[in-house]
């Protein structure tokens, strides 16, 4: 078997390396790196038995399938695609991987903070690929999701002029934004409910800029505020990804040492 990832640019990608780790090197993984959306699918057809996608691809891609999977025909988007018998099947990794992460959130509200689902407020920043991954997956598990994005497309997505607002009354915050925005400057004590946790999850794990901004901010709430790098939703869509393709589970242990 052999699998790889398609995308432009995706030199400084860690998903080789996951790869590696999880299976100890025994299936190969590659970079099939160009912007040339066509060609990198040949290849795949050609040479691959599963790839992964990434940006600009994943809706391309996602009009490839011979079958979509049910996250795949919510999201509109896929960054994983498999030959099957029955022909290419698409997946969405990014919605198996926040999904596991948040039901891994929604025990620490439910037992700290007694919430019901129902009464879990997500705030999903950003609605590219990953977040609109993000807000399917928080739907999925019965959270109220707040969608914001820069471009407001419809009644249900809110602007950035109502993050403070939005970020004040949220439990878990999804910043797939990949820089910082003004309001994050502009939070301050009142935004932040003592005795109430909060958990954030930033995607972008190459330069992420939420943190950076809001370290100072995360430090003082003294330890009810929760930040979570993207690279723990990579290892997340990893661990569900490489299974989809191999059928094996990889080695949690060794993949989380390469982060």
């Amino acid at each position: 078997m052999k699998f790889g990832l398609i995308g432009h640019p995706i030199a400084h990608s860690l998903s080789p390396a996951l790869f590696k780790a999880g299976y100890e090197g025994r299936y190969p993984y590659e970079l099939i790196e160009t912007p040339d959306f066509d060609k990198a699918y040949r290849r795949f057809i050609e040479e691959y038995d599963g790839i992964n996608v990434t940006a600009p691809f994943k809706e391309l891609a996602f009009a490839k399938a011979d079958i979509l999977s049910d996250e795949c025909k919510a999201i509109g988007a896929t960054n994983l695609l498999v030959k099957t018998p029955e022909g290419i099947k698409a997946y969405n990794s990014d919605y198996l991987g926040v999904r596991k992460w948040l039901e891994e959130v929604r025990s620490s509200l439910s037992s700290g903070g007694g919430l019901a689902d129902t009464h879990i407020k997500v705030l999903v920043v950003g609605l590219g690929g990953a977040g609109k991954a993000a807000a399917e997956a928080a739907g999925s598990l019965g959270m109220k999701v707040i969608r914001m994005n820069r471009t407001v497309k419809d009644e249900h997505t809110r602007p950035l002029d109502d993050f403070r607002e939005c970020f004040r009354e949220s439990d878990i915050i999804i910043y797939n934004i990949p820089t910082s925005i003004p309001a994050l400057n502009e939070l301050n004590d009142n935004d932040f409910i003592p005795g109430r946790a909060k958990f954030i999850l930033e995607a972008n794990y190459k330069n992420p800029s939420f943190v950076k901004v809001m370290k100072e901010r995360i430090d003082a709430a003294a330890g009810a505020v929760s930040y979570t790098g993207g690279r723990t939703w990579l290892l997340y869509q990893a661990i569900t990804g490489y299974e989809i393709f191999t059928g094996e589970k990889p080695d949690l242990t060794k993949m989380t040492d390469v982060l």
